[in-house]
């Protein structure tokens, strides 16, 4: 008989549909009419992550004496499917990285002095975060880095190494980076993790990176070479950094299921108003069987998808384990998204090839979802390992 598992109960609070509520207006008001001149400009404006501050978004599950309103995993998924309905993926990644990736390393690991001093300014937005751990010859398995952390004397660290496709990396004010600080240990053993503030001597951004997607979004190369910090920057245990990692992984994949669930939402809707207006062949593409099927194939597997994420959610909410679920996520939202953005460009015909046209940008821009946080591939292996 196959063991029974806890069925989600999910109800949005009042609290949850307020913020909801609040994402979209902002969406509707302060992001959806700049979008192009933002993408013209490769860049999202700096103030942008004040603002967000000031209305909340970076305090979701954070305590509220930093600022934060103490929800759970099931306000962050909500959140972040509102977020992804502006089908604009170059906001979503650095507010993901700062909110929900980044930051929860200090959250969670951080002592009474480094929670104090950086929690506050992340909530609020005045301090923008970044992760480092990604390395050239080191994405999904992060066994293998390479930056090592050595001591120099009893008062500080020196980093050596490089980091790549950083997200937020070359804004950021404070850097969450992995490093070896136990060379002789193998494998995921001896590395631990450290707060590096910007302008620190020895640290630099190395370039900013040109990509295929999220065109506006900040993300670099790092550079560290004989990079100073005080001990007291370590964050949390020395040689469990691998550890850390791990648990965050689940926050940071929920956090993409939930983007590119809320993108594909946005990609039905667009598409779908597109075929009701658009004439071919003595009537409109809606009234061809093939099309309206096509939409409604894809409605279904994004519901279903939707499902699963809230279904994770709670799992989180509840204090379940739920690698297994979140991994499912990530992985089936991940694909989905690539599938819907490109039956929904198809749909458009030829429009949907221009870059003035909406679908083709969130087409480039969800290509991502299928490899960073985790590759598809290695999702579904972290399925098969809880069979």
């Amino acid at each position: 008989m196959l063991p029974s598992r806890p069925m989600p109960q999910i109800h949005l609070t009042d609290e949850i549909r307020m913020l909801q509520d609040t994402t979209r207006k902002f969406v509707e008001d302060e992001v959806a009419p700049n979008i192009d001149a933002w993408e013209e400009a490769e860049e999202v404006p700096r103030n942008l992550f004040n603002r967000m501050g000031d209305l909340g978004f970076f305090g979701i599950r954070y305590p509220e004496k930093y600022g934060g309103t103490e929800l759970d995993a099931v306000a962050t998924v909500a959140f972040y499917e509102e977020l992804g309905r502006a089908g604009y993926g170059s906001l979503s990644a650095g507010v993901g990285v700062h909110g929900d990736m980044a930051s929860p390393h200090i959250a969670r690991y951080g002592n009474e002095s480094q929670l104090n001093e950086w929690m506050p300014k992340i909530v609020s937005g005045e301090t923008l975060t970044a992760i480092a751990v990604t390395e050239p010859d080191a994405g999904s398995d992060v066994a293998r880095i390479k930056t090592r952390a050595t001591r120099k004397g009893n008062n500080a660290w020196l980093l050596n190494g490089s980091k790549m496709f950083i997200t937020n990396g070359a804004r950021a004010d404070l850097y969450v980076v992995a490093a070896k600080t136990d060379l002789n240990a193998k494998g995921s053993r001896g590395v631990s993790m450290f707060i590096v503030e910007k302008g620190t001597p020895g640290f630099r951004v190395a370039k900013k990176l040109d990509k295929h997607g999220w065109r506006a979004s900040d993300t670099a190369e790092l550079v560290f070479d004989d990079c100073e910090i005080p001990a007291e920057n370590l964050l949390g245990e020395e040689n469990r950094g691998f550890y850390q990692i791990m648990d965050n992984f689940q926050n940071e994949r929920l956090t993409i299921g939930a983007i590119a669930l809320g993108e594909c939402d946005k990609a039905i809707a667009l598409t779908t108003e597109y075929v009701k207006g658009r004439k071919a062949f003595g009537g409109v593409l809606w009234d061809k069987q093939v099309v309206r099927h096509k939409l409604a194939n894809l409605t279904m597997q994004v519901e279903a998808g939707r499902q699963l994420t809230y279904h994770a959610a709670w799992l989180d909410a509840q204090d379940i384990d739920c690698v297994k679920e979140v991994s499912m996520v990530k992985a089936y939202l991940g694909e989905l998204a690539n599938r819907v953005m490109y039956d929904c460009l198809q749909l458009h015909g030829g429009m949907g090839y221009m870059r003035e046209s909406q679908i083709e940008r969130m087409a480039r821009d969800a290509r991502i979802h299928t490899i960073g946080g985790g590759a598809t591939e290695v999702m579904i292996e972290e399925v098969a390992k809880r069979m």
